[in-house]
Order: structure tokens, then C-alpha cells, then sequence
């Protein structure tokens, strides 16, 4: 008997559960169709004409093949390759020299420590277009680093937000694993790499997503550091699909390019999403 009115009860709970919270549901379907709509349109109009596109067709077109045609011969694929590599050192660089950083700014005792972390947060509220200037007459004129990926690379290694994440995350760790790691005699090497490394696999994993992505969406600074087109990256070399564009080029090459530049990050975060979330949550709780 008392089983069978739990079980009633129960399901009276979640059905006024459910009756109260549909209206909430109907918003969240409406937020995801809105962020997702302009992905799908993009995709729609990569397969379409400019006469397509402009009477709202919402069907697929069959210009498919002639707007890839028209991308491939902008040597996308060179493009997303050297975008891979690029996006793959900035992220290697900063999860490195941010876990080396965190790792000092808590474990290590050295004059100015709480001055490095205050100064290390002050350059989190400096919007990096405000140092472009002078960045670039140090990395092109002063170093002569231009039109080489090492411009993009080593001025992208300098993460406030990679190695501020560290910091919080080992702070709160107990401190009682770093006097174990002493008494056992690790050096702050074994320590870092047999203790801390292990219990931050999801810290890690979210600031490699993180970093992945802004290499990857990274515009602004490879378009005046690189001149020559065969070392360009993809956000750069999409823009060469609009030349032309006041004399009646195509949109549908601009959104196929768009899109097709869109997959890399899209299935870093798709595997990288558990990870991402669990770092966070674990950010989040300390």
C-alpha cells in the first residue's frame, strides 16, 4: 500500500511539474531555434544561386557543386590546414605556460606575488585592440617577424584568462597534497605532473577548448601580420570569397566557405563538451 502511494504521489508530482514548467521549455525551444537559425540559413544558402537566395527560397538549390567548385579553387583546404596548425600551437603554447604560471602563483613564494596576480587581472580589462598598434611595430618592424606564423603564435601565448583560471583552480586544491608530495620527496615537476595534472584533466580540457576556438575564429591580427595568401589563415582567406562582390559574385560560396570553416570548432566542442562542462562546474564550486 505504501509503495503504491508513493508511486502515485510521485507521478501527481511530476505531472504538476510538468504542467507548470511547459511554458519555460516553449522558451528554451525558442532561444535554441533562434541561435541555431543562422547556421542552418547558412547551409541552406551554400547549396543556392543569388536569384535563389533572393526570393527566400527554403529549399536547397543546386549550385552546390558550382559554390564548392568556387571555394575549393580558393585553396580552402590549405587554409583550414594552416588555421589547424596555427590554432594547435596557441593552444599547446597557453596551456602549458598557464599551467606552469597557476601553479607558481599558488604553490611558490616569491616578493610581489599578490602584485603579478592583481596586474594579471588588470590585463583581463584591457581589450586587445587597444595594444595592436604597438604590437605590431614590435612583432613586424622591430622583430621582423612579419608574414610568418611565429607574428600570430608567440604574441597569443600570453593568456590572463588561461592562467587566472589555473590559479582559482589549484587554490582549491587542499593544500595537504602539496606537504604529502614534500615529505615523499617530489620535486615540483613530479608534482605538478603525477598529482595536480591528474585531478585538472577537465580544467585542462575546458581552456583547450576555449583557446582552440578563439585561435581558430582568430581575424583581426593574421590579416595585417600575413601578406602572403599560402600561409594565410581560414577566417582571413574567406574574405577573398566576397572580391567581386559589387559586381554580382555569388553569396552562396561565402556560405558554404562559412560553413565549411565551422566544422573544425563545432567537433572540438562536441568532444570536448563533457569535459568543458565538468571543468567549470568544478571552477564554479571552488
Amino acid at each position: 500500500m505504501n509503495n503504491n502511494a508513493t508511486k502515485t504521489s510521485t507521478k501527481i508530482t511530476q505531472s504538476r511539474l510538468a504542467g507548470s514548467t511547459w511554458y519555460i521549455h516553449l522558451l528554451l525551444w525558442v532561444v535554441v531555434i533562434f541561435m541555431i537559425f543562422p547556421l542552418l540559413y547558412a547551409m541552406l544558402t551554400s547549396t543556392q544561386s543569388n536569384a535563389e537566395m533572393f526570393r527566400l527560397q527554403m529549399t536547397p538549390g543546386d549550385h552546390f557543386g558550382i559554390n564548392l567548385k568556387a571555394v575549393l579553387d580558393r585553396d580552402i583546404v590549405l587554409l583550414m590546414f594552416n588555421t589547424l596548425v596555427v590554432a594547435g600551437l596557441i593552444t599547446v603554447g597557453k596551456v602549458v605556460l598557464s599551467l606552469f604560471g597557476g601553479m607558481a602563483l599558488v604553490y611558490f613564494r616569491f616578493p610581489g606575488k599578490n602584485l603579478v596576480f592583481i596586474l594579471i587581472l588588470s590585463a583581463l580589462m584591457i581589450p586587445g585592440e587597444v595594444t595592436i598598434i604597438a604590437l605590431y611595430r614590435l612583432v613586424v618592424m622591430d622583430l621582423g617577424w612579419g608574414n610568418t606564423w611565429t607574428a600570430i603564435v608567440v604574441p597569443a601565448l600570453a593568456t590572463p584568462t588561461g592562467l587566472f583560471l589555473f590559479r582559482q583552480h589549484f587554490a582549491g586544491i587542499t593544500p595537504e597534497l602539496c606537504e604529502a608530495a614534500q615529505l615523499d620527496g617530489a620535486t615540483p615537476l613530479q608534482f605538478l605532473f603525477r598529482i595536480l595534472l591528474p585531478i585538472s584533466k577537465a580544467t585542462v580540457a575546458a581552456l583547450v577548448t576555449i583557446m582552440f576556438i578563439s585561435g581558430w575564429n582568430n581575424y583581426l591580427w593574421p590579416s595585417l601580420v600575413i601578406t602572403d595568401p599560402k600561409k594565410q589563415v581560414i577566417q582571413v582567406g574567406l574574405s577573398s570569397l566576397d572580391a567581386g562582390l559589387e559586381v554580382g559574385a555569388t553569396y552562396g560560396p561565402i556560405m558554404l566557405g562559412a560553413v565549411i570553416a565551422s566544422i573544425v570548432p563545432i567537433l572540438v566542442f562536441v568532444l570536448m563538451q563533457k569535459q568543458f562542462m565538468q571543468g567549470f562546474a568544478l571552477t564554479r564550486d571552488k
